[in-house]
Formats: structure tokens, sequence, C-alpha cells
């Protein structure tokens, strides 16, 4: 048999494989071999630091698949949950494609997985139509089984509590029960690459893991204004990145210093204009800093009516002087919305932790909500723009990539 734990020593160890299913991928048509092969490599590279596994694709299914006694299951299980592209992950039991076979390993996985459980149905499927007994007599037989050895349960077919799918496929047969949400969307790398602006509140983290779940690769730049803000408001920023490579595998994290721009604001423009001044000069370093690092969109966290700056008008100005895509995923979104996915990317804590970045230095006490980019350009000549746009750049730097642990 091909897969290696059928020759193992330990007579009570039980073969096991993730399986992880795919969604919107399948519908790809002529593409879909390039978006699996993303999915493929995605999850290669996020196997390393649990071990040596065989992973490929087969009969629309992602095998994932330990190659010896030390694969940490447990954590690649875990992992697989948050690769984008795959819709449900299930630990599978692996036998030979016999009934005799199918129903020792029932009795050997099954109980531990069922008890306590209330209700289940048995689900068989077979993609190898020369198996003997049709899909209905496989249910049957291992229903027996389960009621047999679990107490208590009982049989819903419309209902049930866990589901245990048997499968015969072309190589072996796979029996599990229950199976997992994956993360969804499209595998990463798989529709270009973005520049999140990453502040340190909820809303950023979520966008961009958003636009990571449509395929983009993330990177990511902050604006800071120290001394106005603190050492612990950029350590807030990098934490929030490293959380978002939970979903988003790696991240580059650049930063430029906005503190000079913001005296200068301060000092020469009316006060009302400010917030919406200085989303311009972050709109025109932002697209600056994508075409120099490759990203074909910028992505910002901006829900409309949330603050002053995410009007309609508002935000009508800040496009108006980038040429570039921008792509704002929560827009649509209200506040509760945004927290229960930052609570689900796993951002949320440290999003809410009291450390202010640069949007909240300076704060207008009226800040325009309705302006006209005719307006906000006369404010502008003010100032010595394009010189301060070139001092800004000057200081910009990039932290060394943040990346999911052991991630390749």
């Amino acid at each position: 048999m091909s897969f290696g734990f059928f020759e193992s020593t330990d007579t009570d160890r039980i073969p096991e494989v993730i399986l992880c299913k795919l969604g919107e991928v399948v519908l790809k048509g002529a593409n879909r071999q390039s978006f699996e092969s993303s999915l493929i490599k995605e999850l290669r590279r996020r196997a390393s630091p649990y071990g040596v596994f065989k992973i490929y694709f087969k009969q629309s299914t992602v095998y994932v698949e330990p190659q010896n006694d030390e694969c940490d299951m447990e954590g690649m299980y875990s992992v697989a949950k948050k690769v984008f592209g795959i819709v449900g992950v299930t630990r599978a039991a692996v036998c030979e494609k016999n009934m005799e076979s199918i129903v020792a390993m029932a009795k050997r996985y099954l109980p531990d997985k069922l008890r306590g459980k209330s209700t289940f149905k048995v689900d068989a499927k077979r993609s190898d139509k020369k198996f003997p007994l049709t899909s209905p007599e496989i249910s049957r037989d291992i229903g027996g089984v389960v009621l047999s050895l679990v107490r208590g349960i009982r049989v819903d077919v419309k209902n049930p509590e866990v589901t245990v799918t048997v499968e015969v496929r072309d190589d072996n047969a796979y029996i599990r029960a229950g199976q997992e949400h994956g993360a969804g969307g499209l595998p990463l790398r798989s529709s270009g690459r973005g520049l999140l602006l990453l502040s340190g509140g909820i809303d950023s983290p979520v966008a961009g893991c958003m636009m990571a779940k449509r395929g983009m690769e993330i990177e990511a730049l902050h604006f800071e204004s120290f001394p106005y803000t603190s050492e612990r408001a950029r350590e807030k920023v990098l934490t929030l990145a490293q959380q978002m490579c939970e979903f988003c595998a790696k991240i580059h994290v650049h930063v430029i210093s906005l503190t000079h721009i913001q005296e200068e604001l301060r000092d020469r423009c009316e006060e009302d204009y400010f917030t919406l001044l200085l989303r311009v000069f972050m709109m025109r370093l932002s697209e600056r800093c994508a075409r120099e690092y490759k990203c074909g969109a910028l992505i910002t966290g901006e829900s409309l009516g949330q603050v002053a700056s995410q009007t309609l008008a508002a935000i009508g100005v800040t496009d108006s002087v980038v040429n570039i895509p921008v792509f704002r995923p929560c827009i649509g979104l209200d506040k509760e919305e945004i927290v229960r996915q930052a609570r689900y990317y796993g951002t949320f804590d440290t999003a809410i932790l009291p450390y202010e970045d640069c949007c909240t230095v300076f704060t207008p006490r009226h800040p325009k909500t309705q302006p006209r980019v005719e307006e906000v350009m006369a404010q502008l000549e003010k100032i010595d723009f394009d010189g301060l746009l070139e001092e800004a750049w000057g200081t910009m730097y990039t932290v060394t990539k943040v990346v999911y642990d052991g991630y390749k």
C-alpha cells in the first residue's frame, strides 16, 4: 500500500491522513490547475514546522499524509484550517479498500470519535464503482458497527450531530467522523500582491486578511509619528502583523515617519482639514511604496461613515490623489461585523491595546466631513508638499519579514 503507516510496527497506531476539501477553486475551469498549484505550495510551506508530510492533490481533495511517527498531526491539522482555498478539513483513518478492512478500522476508529454524541448518520461514497457493495450497503454495515459499540447513540439521517463518512477511492478507503470549516477563499499568491495600510486599530488587520482570503499576498505599510507615538505603539503593529501571519503566512512591514508632516500641517493649515491633508500624504506615500514593492493595489480598513475621514466625500478626495486601485473590503461592514472578523483572525485583543497611532495625533476638533478636492488642494499650497513627501520617503525602513513560525 502507498500509505506508509500500513507497514508500522506499532500495532495500536491508527494510520491517519488529513483531507482538505476545496471550495471555489473547483469552479476555475481552464485556470484551475494554477490555483491548485498555489494551494499545494502554500500547504507545503506551512507543513515545515510539523514534520515530513506528503502533500498532493487527487480526486478534488488535497491529501496531507504524514511520512513518519514524529509528525505533529494536531499542529498540521490546526494550520490546514487557516490556509485560504480550503473550505473543509478533517482527519481520516486509512485502510485497505475491502469491506473486512473497513469494518475492522471502523471498530477501532469510530467509538472514540462518537463517544458522548447523541445522533449520527453514515454517508458512504464510492468513487471506485467496481467496489462490490453499494453505498447504502456500506452505510448500513458501518451504522451497525457504531450502534453496537457506542452506548446511547442513535441514527438521525436528517439532522445528525455527527456525520460518519466512508469514502472508497481508487487507492484506499477513508473513514472520518465530522468535518470542520476551513478558511475558504482563494489560495495565497493567486491574485497578485497588495499593500495594506496597517494601523494599530481593529479594522486594517481585518482588511488585510480579507484580501488575503481573495488570494492576495500582503505587504504592509505603517505610519509612525515618534515621539508623539510610542515604541509600544510600533511593537503593537508588529504584533498585529505577526498574528495576521496565522492566515497570511508572511508579511514585510515597511515604516514611514509622518512627524514633520504633521507638525507642518498643524502650523500652516486650517485645523478642520488636518485629517484629510494627512490622508493625502499617506495615500501618495503608499502609492510610491506599492510601486516600489510591486503591489498592484492599496488596501485600507475604511468603513463608510465610520469616522469623519471615511465619508463618501472624504474618500473621494483621497482616491483622487493616487493612480492605483484602492481596495476597502470593510467598506460595507459595521463595527460589530468587523470585530467579529477580528476575533476570528486573532487580532482583536491586540488591536484594542491603548497605544495610539499617528491618526490620533493633532486630531481636529471639527474635522471636515464634506470636503471638496479644490479646497484640500488649496490647503496643500500653504506647505512644501513635494519636499515633505521626499523627506518622509527618506525615513522609510523595513522590518525583517514577519512570518508564521517555521514557515519557509
